[in-house]
């Protein structure tokens, strides 16, 4: 005669089954070497998932999302400024003729003068160093004004500026003439006008009471502030005065005299920009941001000569001025400031 179970009979014995699978795997996750390396794989991959993921773009390092929030977080202490947006601005083009080479900027400004840096190009010729031919010169305008034309910047729009530094080259007449050969005017400037031009670009209106502007070239160094209605601005040695055989102390005797010119309220805050800026901020930057605040001085080991002769005159202006923060804008060069300074 069989037995039949009841539906609360039936109910109980799966309860009991679940049980002790359930007791007995959690006594073979306990009490098993497989069990054991079982259970440390799952926390592992639990872990993993948990703070895995992408790498900021352009950080000098990777790591977990919670490294490079607090990465960004240190980097930005103390500087939390963001620059205003143009609204329905123009695309304006200018080819820097640089100490070190061509670099180029295409910017979208407004009516009101605010503006965005959209596409930079950096290069590096042999133009100043008298090894390139005056095709090679050609080629690489024509590249320069070429990528421009094709984002969409009007011919008209497109500028050539040569820095200070480099107007003292005489090879830059070699420049100069090829580009009229292209039918494009050439825009020189002095170091005091170039020392404005970036002071226009980088220095935001919040901070003119209170901040000067740096510009470290190859050729030299500007200097500039506020002075009233006016700008005042300086030149003084840049990171290639090595290669004149100066000495070290003697620059650094002579940017901090310089330096220390700068008004006592416009010391609080400098805002930095050029070669020699680009590298140190590069060191420190976090993610994307545009300001970077630089480390001191004494804090970098730099082995590239250039960069040393640019961290020395970095120090200088720092140790003449007390000056607790310099801010690296990653967007700004003075030639913006010429495109600025345009009707």
């Amino acid at each position: 005669m069989k037995t039949r179970l009841t539906p609360f009979s039936k109910f109980m014995m799966i309860i009991a089954i679940v049980a002790a699978l359930f007791f007995g795997g959690k006594w073979f996750l306990e009490n098993t070497s497989l069990g054991q390396k079982l259970k440390a794989q799952s926390q592992t991959e639990e872990t993993t998932d948990e703070v895995e993921s992408p790498s900021i773009p352009g950080a000098e390092t990777k790591g977990s999302a919670a490294t490079d929030t607090e990465a960004t977080a240190e980097s930005n202490s103390g500087f939390t400024y963001v620059a205003p947006e143009p609204i329905n601005g123009t695309l304006k083009g200018v080819v820097e003729l640089g100490a070190s080479g061509f670099n180029s900027f295409i910017v979208r400004i407004d009516k009101d003068k605010n503006w965005k840096l959209v596409k930079p190009e950096f290069g590096n010729s042999l133009v100043t160093e008298n090894m390139a031919t005056d095709d090679d010169v050609r080629i690489g305008l024509k590249k320069y004004i070429g990528s421009m034309l094709d984002y969409g910047v009007n011919g008209k729009n497109i500028h050539f500026v040569v820095s200070s530094g480099a107007a003292k080259a005489e090879v830059t007449q070699k420049i100069i003439k090829a580009l009229k050969s292209l039918n494009y005017q050439v825009n020189t400037v002095t170091p005091q006008q170039e020392g404005a031009l970036a002071l226009k670009c980088v220095l935001p209106k919040d901070y003119e009471e209170e901040a000067f502007v740096t510009d470290i070239g190859s050729g030299n160094t500007k200097i500039s502030w506020i002075s009233g209605s006016s700008i005042s601005a300086f030149e003084t040695y840049g990171a290639k005065y090595f290669q004149n055989g100066d000495d070290d102390g003697k620059v650094y005797n002579e940017v901090k005299k310089l330096a220390s010119d700068v008004p006592s309220l416009k010391r609080k805050t400098c805002f930095i920009i050029g070669g020699v800026p680009f590298e140190l901020a590069k060191k420190v930057r976090a993610g994307k941001e545009r300001y970077t605040v630089l480390k001191d001085p004494k804090e970098y080991k730099l082995e590239d000569a250039k960069a040393k002769a640019g961290l020395n005159i970095y120090k200088g202006i720092k140790d003449a001025t007390g000056t607790e923060q310099f801010v690296f804008d990653w967007d700004a060069n003075f030639t913006i400031g010429f495109l600025l300074s345009l009707p």
